[in-house]
């Protein structure tokens, strides 16, 4: 009996422009998060030994961007998550915002054909480019579920997460 799954597998599911938006959704309220915290706590606050929400902000601007930059542009660097930039919250939220426009711009250089090419992430991490991706948003979404349990710690509403 044949696989009708593979048979299918070269169907689209989400065009390329969906899961850009879809990314940029998350992106968004990622922002609003961040924007939530007071500065002190972003930079002290942590529960159970778990970094600081700006610790894993820098992750996330480690990733993203220069991530596509390397899928996009077909080259090679190390994750670098060691932000000097990263030490206000205004300065965080200006990088996201650089970072945000640079995914943007750089979207638009990846073919849909490429999205099932194999790569190395960061000289390191296997996968396709459609996986890799993914990865990126779902490190995200789980970052800012961190970041949810801190600011309602901090008796701090934290944005609607359906609210993209």
């Amino acid at each position: 009996m044949e696989n009708t799954l593979e048979k299918t597998a070269t169907a689209t599911f989400i065009s390329p422009a969906d899961m850009l938006a879809h990314w940029q959704g998350h992106r968004n309220l990622t922002r609003r998060v961040i924007a939530a915290f007071p500065e002190k706590e972003l930079f002290e606050f942590s529960i159970g030994g778990m970094r600081t929400f700006s610790a894993i902000v820098q992750e996330l601007l480690a990733l993203g961007a220069p991530g596509l930059r390397q899928i996009a542009m077909e080259t090679n660097e190390k994750l670098n998550e060691d932000i000097k930039e990263a030490n206000s919250k205004e300065n965080i939220l200006r990088l996201w915002d650089e970072s945000t426009a640079e995914i943007t711009q750089l979207w638009s250089k990846i073919p849909a054909e490429r999205f099932n090419e194999k790569i190395v992430a960061f000289g390191q991490y296997e996968g396709t480019v459609w996986s890799t991706i993914l990865y990126y948003i779902d490190n995200e979404i789980h970052h800012r579920g961190q970041g949810y349990v801190y600011l309602r710690a901090l008796n701090i509403e934290p944005p609607f997460f359906w609210e993209r």
